[in-house]
């Protein structure tokens, strides 16, 4: 699939045009999880709703949303489309505000806190959001890993530390030590800092089965929750779960300064370092020591 910018937060792809209209159906959708939720916050009826929705995956060839229970929710490859258009309009648009973008952890964090300012915050992978900050696209990197900044010796600024719990199927057997842990089956969650407890897991010479993989935490916690017999480790600051690796996975939650120019990235900076520590810990993160 090839994919083109045009105009403003138009795209091309293989030879279609999509529009704001839709880019903004998507956002929507992608927050209320409900049609109908989406409709009114655009102002427009549902039924016009749903026909953007229609059109578009006729014109695509592709499903981008699905049901879900009483909701309606956006599928693999409506986030991939959706994440299309947000680097676009990174990119396209040039405002004062502030963009960050990076690892849903992150970016969920810093959407928890009132910052001193106006920002721009977007959700998106480590990898991705390291290729938008490479661009030049945006001001602030943060990053869920910092196995990223590690690797491209990247300065990189610790504003909270966490560590990954284990999540099992209601029904699994009761995990006591790191030994009961040989043999078990684990979804794999992209870009995330899970890479710790596979290592952990290597080191205390447990075997161990990948059976599925996906991009986001909360798919794998829903995942998990509706299987028999998965696992996987999630970030004790979002979700709850035994902590039998607590101490191995303990990492931090960074920031990288990309933009040099705005003083609004360092008023972050000092913000995040001192007074939004304690907003820190109340969002579940282990504040700097």
């Amino acid at each position: 699939m090839k994919f083109e910018s045009k105009g403003l937060i138009n795209i091309e792809i293989d030879g279609d045009i999509y529009d704001y209209k839709l880019y903004e159906s998507l956002e929507s959708l992608s927050k209320t999880k409900s049609q109908r939720k989406s409709a009114k916050e655009l102002n427009i009826s549902h039924t016009v709703f749903n026909r953007r929705i229609l059109k578009a995956e006729d014109k695509l060839g592709f499903k981008i949303s699905k049901k879900v229970g009483n909701g309606t929710v956006l599928t693999q490859e409506g986030l991939d489309l959706l994440n299309e258009f947000r680097k676009y309009v990174i990119q396209i648009e040039k405002t004062a505000d502030v963009n960050i973008v990076g690892g849903h952890i992150s970016t969920g964090l810093l959407e928890s806190i009132e910052l001193p300012f106006n920002a721009n915050i977007y959700s998106s992978s480590d990898e991705d959001a390291f290729e938008l900050a490479r661009r030049g696209a945006v001001d602030i990197l943060t990053l869920d890993d910092p196995l990223i900044a590690f690797e491209r010796d990247l300065n990189f600024i610790p504003i909270a530390y966490d560590y990954l719990v284990l999540i099992s199927s209601p029904n699994s057997k009761n995990i006591e030590s790191i030994s009961d842990l040989t043999g078990l089956d684990f979804v794999n969650v992209n870009g995330s800092a899970q890479r710790l407890a596979w290592n952990s897991l290597q080191h205390y010479d447990i075997d161990y089965n990948i059976k599925k993989t996906v991009n986001s935490q909360f798919d794998a916690f829903k995942l998990v929750k509706n299987s028999e017999n998965l696992h996987t480790f999630l970030n004790a600051s979002y979700f709850k779960g035994n902590e039998l690796l607590k101490f191995d996975t303990r990492h931090v939650i960074s920031l990288v300064k990309v933009n040099e120019d705005k003083s609004e990235v360092d008023e972050l900076i000092r913000y995040l370092a001192t007074e939004g520590q304690t907003h820190i810990e109340n969002q579940g993160f282990q504040p700097m020591e």
